[in-house]
């Protein structure tokens, strides 16, 4: 099991990424696939065609995201922590991701990078 930890500055307002990341219509457009998604602690989200699922644990709004990634056969808790800051016109997304499955590590770490965060910075441009 390994961590991730990224920055990723986002040309936008905290509230405009948090809707982003939030509003199952939003992530839609900016990730081109239906998404299944709440802000209620507890309950399951789905994106990318199902390739991302999980449970919701905790919202602050513009502020923090945070979420259990399921991955099969794994015993310890994937945590997926997203703080939001205001600097200037834009955000600052600090991206943290306890628990990651060694066999998956490379792949989800890109995946943060080249696809989860260049789409969201796509959509604000």
């Amino acid at each position: 099991m390994k961590n991730i930890k990224q920055k990723h500055h986002i040309p936008a307002t905290t509230e405009e990424v948090y809707i982003a990341l939030t509003n199952p219509f939003t992530i839609e457009l900016w990730t081109g696939f239906p998404a299944v998604m709440s802000t209620e602690n507890g309950s399951e989200f789905s994106l990318f065609e199902g390739d991302i699922v999980g449970k919701n644990l905790d919202f602050r709004e513009n502020e923090l995201i945070r979420q259990q990634w399921y991955f099969e056969g794994e015993e310890k808790e994937s945590v997926v922590t997203l703080r939001l800051k205001a600097e200037r016109n834009n955000t600052i997304v600090e991206l943290l991701h306890v628990n990651v499955p060694d066999e998956v590590f490379e792949e989800i770490a890109r995946g943060w990078k080249q696809i989860y965060f260049k789409s969201l910075k796509s959509f604000f441009k």
